[in-house]
């Protein structure tokens, strides 16, 4: 009986060990080291028949001879989609797709697949059944004659019946529940996720298909399994959404035929998600009524200008200890904004709570929206309403200064085209002509300069 082998691997990067460590050396993380079987047999070529030539050695060239080859993309349907990916999806790709349980990520990929009727799509589900695939599909409402479900977890009867249908575009939902018949850890170990995404990888490569990876998500925040498996991939997609709200989010955090840090936004209705090309509108509150305590930022996410509400709600403290509460901003910043009032402006703020709101669920990172967190913060306070049709454009500086901010141009013209009649900027914006644009163009260099056009006449 031969001996089985067996290793010791990091859960959060993957590192491999021989014997258990305390302390992992590449990550530094305690107690992340699991024993799993690596006991490998030997793997055959599943794609192209062994040439003989496993041998040859790669030699140098020059990148003046590297011929230039267009990427040959699949349009899809949904804007969205295309949008995160950088114009559609490019053949040979291998896309990791993360996101919290319930958030939609099956329902998007479902749809995706029954929407591009031009493409043959073969849908492996190990989680679900057909008949719930079914059930959703029916839900969805879109039909289509290309599309192929498989209910398979063994990763070696997958590329059988890949070879059979040869698809276009492949789903894989999820990783954590493939398993390796070369490998025997258990699904889900890191070894088994690693070794069936290199698979995947190698397959994707050579016969030029477009893959799907959906993976799971820690309670971090974190796709599950080793770092590695996001150096692994060409393109990662982040799923993002408050339940409590009907939008969705998604992210591009890395895309090796794109840019990163794109945005698309969905909105969550019974037949699915919808695509919203318009995100400003969404994100704006319809109120005839003036009420204090909001201000609307100009900010980018990505190469995408979107105008977003800020609420903020300021309020003598009814216990010892003032409060900072935030929702989709970060908590340190608007603690430096309030001390940046505190000392630099006289605005008495530290016995006082603050809560701070980007409606419509989403996360805001962008520094230009730190004027507009300070006017919404000044206006609760002071209890009065800013001027309708206003908003801002600047980051704010640790000595009360207004700071430019990149692409204001983009900014400047996402305010006009919702008919916004004033826009706050700092006047260290460089080539900014406010004859240029429909819009009043107000430059500031101070936050006291802002206070007095905001209140001064209350």
């Amino acid at each position: 009986m031969a001996k089985i082998k067996k290793s010791y691997f990091c859960q959060n990067c993957g590192q491999q060990s021989p014997q258990w460590l305390g302390k992992c050396p590449s990550c530094s993380e305690w107690n992340t080291f699991v024993e799993e079987v690596v006991d490998k047999a030997a793997k055959p070529s599943f794609f192209k028949k062994d040439t003989g030539n496993n041998n040859r050695i790669a030699k140098p060239i020059l990148i003046d001879e590297v011929a230039d080859e267009k990427h040959s993309r699949i349009a899809f349907v949904d804007s969205e989609l295309n949008r995160v990916l950088g114009g559609g999806l490019v053949h040979g790709s291998l896309v990791l797709f993360g996101g919290e349980p319930g958030i939609g990520k099956s329902t998007l990929m479902l749809q995706m697949a029954l929407q591009n009727a031009r493409a043959r799509v073969l849908y492996v589900s190990g989680e679900e059944s057909l008949k719930q695939i079914k059930m959703r599909a029916d839900r969805v409402g879109a039909k289509s004659d290309n599309c192929y479900l498989l209910n398979e977890t063994r990763l070696q009867n997958i590329f059988i019946q890949i070879q059979e249908l040869k698809p276009h575009i492949l789903i894989i939902d999820s990783i954590q529940t493939l398993q390796s018949d070369y490998l025997d850890s258990s699904p889900g170990s890191i070894s088994q996720i690693r070794e069936c995404t290199a698979d995947l990888m190698k397959f994707a490569k050579e016969t030029q298909t477009s893959v799907f990876i959906i993976g799971h998500i820690t309670k971090d925040g974190t796709i599950a399994g080793p770092k590695v498996l996001e150096h692994m991939v060409d393109t990662v997609l982040q799923f993002e959404g408050d339940r409590n709200h009907i939008y969705r989010l998604l992210r591009t955090t890395k895309n090796r035929f794109g840019s990163t840090n794109e945005l698309g936004i969905y909105e969550m209705q019974s037949g699915g998600l919808i695509p919203v090309d318009n995100p400003s509108d969404i994100l704006i509150t319809s109120s005839n009524e003036e009420l204090s305590g909001v201000a609307i930022s100009s900010t980018l996410e990505g190469v995408r200008p979107l105008l977003v509400e800020i609420q903020a709600l300021v309020s003598t403290a009814a216990y010892g200890n003032p409060q900072r509460t935030t929702t989709g901003f970060d908590t340190k910043r608007l603690n430096m904004l309030l001390a940046v009032l505190e000392k630099r402006c006289g605005f008495k703020l530290a016995a006082k709570d603050v809560f701070l709101n980007i409606t419509g669920g989403i996360k805001v990172n962008d520094p230009a929206v730190d004027l507009a967190v300070v006017c919404a913060v000044l206006s609760s306070n002071v209890d009065i309403p800013i001027p309708k049709g206003s908003s801002f454009a600047a980051e704010v500086g640790l000595s009360g200064e207004i700071r430019p901010v990149s692409q204001i141009d983009q900014r400047i013209y996402e305010a006009q085209k919702l008919g916004f009649e004033k826009i706050y900027i700092s006047k260290y914006n460089k080539g900014i002509k406010p004859k240029d644009f429909d819009i009043e163009v107000v430059q500031v260099g101070k936050i006291e300069e802002v206070f007095r056009s905001l209140f001064a006449g209350n």
